[in-house]
């Protein structure tokens, strides 16, 4: 009995990893963790560079704006090039010019030249080079492990995106404290090395031509399918609240950090390394997952107790309680962000993957700087922890909604998933997991 048990624990762990059999997502995975520490310690850093000259909530939210909104305007146009042309290289391309720029501002904070319009400046150009890598990274991810692995890539993915969050931030923490900035950008920009090397060592499959509609066209096509497509929409509508109400609280943590919990660059670190620890623990639960049944639920739940952990820490004054609560909150906020986008990729037609992924994009990443603009006025005048304690409560609200949406979408996310064929698992169990078997007979088009 013990043998079976430790035989169903190894089968479980290599299903947890099941996307790590394709070589190319091997390539991708060690070059991505390596560049991503450096990500999350220019985070960190460039938010505490700004604090720490200009003392400003404003202007932390500003910089935030300044390096998202560009996600918002420009993505549309970067989830058709993702559609149209070969999709390694265009994340090649932005990785190089994410390298640069991460390059050009350790230089100028080294040599002592950095202002903030430096920061917002670079934020913005970064912000424009986002737009077009973030459709076709996830787009890519189909390419490198097929639609049976699609789902556990996308976990897989988010668990280094977030293990490189809780190693980037304490590193960074400490780095600023001994050496200042400037090294951190400098350590990001030859992180990109190790991204670049493993795309170039990639053997892709060429993707088959389609006749190209006009530009204009093709961009109203992906706005339209996304729009009459309730589930999708949905799904879109509570991660543009949750990215416009809920994410900006990352923006405002310079400020619990030094007034609220009276620490510093190092108390900082910690709690962005403590989002970070949850944020890997809800990926790996959802990595284990073979299947998308029951993933709407998830949704609700997770978007629900992000809310009220977030709401909970806004109130803390202490730093180990602040700190506990943002594990949950870490825990909640990527188990809604991976099954939106796992939801979003099993319903959409590989035609217009990069359009839509360009839309979750703008939902995700482009709603954050309106919301951090907003999040940095309102803590000016209201303070920190009540802006982010309304920023919660406003979660809970559009949790409630969606759950409210389920049951009206049940039939048509699983026509969807059916019609595309991406199931990452049993092919007849339904998205949103009512616990009724799906009609195999049904195969409703795509409209």
């Amino acid at each position: 009995m013990v043998r079976d048990g430790s035989k169903r624990e190894t089968a479980g762990i290599r299903a947890a990893f099941r996307a790590l059999r394709h070589r190319n997502f091997r390539l991708f995975a060690s070059g991505q963790l390596v560049s991503l520490i450096g990500t999350w310690m220019q985070t960190v850093a460039q938010s505490w560079l700004v604090y720490r000259m200009t003392g400003s909530a404003l202007l932390l939210g500003t910089v935030g704006f300044a390096s998202q909104i560009p996600v918002f305007l420009v993505s549309p146009v970067g989830g058709l090039v993702a559609d149209r042309y070969d999709r390694r290289q265009i994340v090649m391309a932005t990785q190089a010019a994410s390298m640069a720029l991460a390059g050009v501002l350790g230089l100028l904070t080294l040599g002592g030249h950095v202002r903030v319009w430096h920061v917002m400046t670079i934020s913005a150009a970064l912000g424009v080079v986002n737009a077009f890598d973030i459709p076709a990274r996830q787009s890519f991810l189909v390419e490198m492990v097929g639609k049976v692995d699609l789902m556990n890539a996308i976990a897989l993915n988010s668990s280094m995106f977030n293990g490189a969050r809780v190693v980037g931030p304490g590193v960074a923490g400490l780095l600023v404290a001994v050496l200042g900035e400037g090294w951190c950008f400098m350590l990001n920009a030859l992180s990109y090395v190790a991204v670049l090397v493993g795309l170039a060592m990639m053997k892709i499959a060429p993707r088959g031509r389609e006749a190209h509609e006009p530009p204009i066209e093709a961009l109203l096509t992906g706005v339209r399918f996304v729009w009459s497509t309730t589930p999708i929409r949905s799904l879109l509508l509570l991660l543009g609240l949750v990215s416009l109400m809920g994410m900006p609280y990352t923006v405002l943590m310079p400020v619990f950090a030094d007034q609220v919990l009276h620490g510093g660059a190092r108390a900082l670190g910690v709690l962005m390394s403590a989002v970070g620890l949850g944020a890997l623990a809800g990926a790996l639960l959802l990595a284990t997952r073979s299947s998308v049944r029951g993933l709407g639920r998830w949704v609700a739940t997770a978007a629900a107790g992000f809310g009220v952990s977030m709401t909970l820490f806004a109130l803390s004054p202490i730093f180990w309680l602040s700190t506990a609560l943002l594990v949950p909150t870490g825990a909640f906020m990527m188990v809604q962000m991976a099954a939106s986008n796992t939801l979003v990729q099993a319903m959409v037609p590989d035609a217009l993957r990069g359009r839509v992924m360009a839309l979750y994009s703008m939902m995700f990443m482009g709603m954050a700087p309106l919301g951090s603009l907003f999040a940095g006025a309102a803590a000016d005048r209201l303070g920190a922890p009540w802006t982010v304690a309304i920023g919660g409560v406003a979660c809970l609200a559009g949790a409630i909604w969606f759950a409210a949406q389920l049951p009206v979408i049940r039939s048509e996310a699983r026509a969807l998933i059916l019609a595309q064929g991406l199931t990452g698992g049993d092919p007849v169990q339904e998205i949103v997991g009512s616990g009724v078997a799906v009609d195999q007979s049904v195969k409703t088009p795509v409209p």
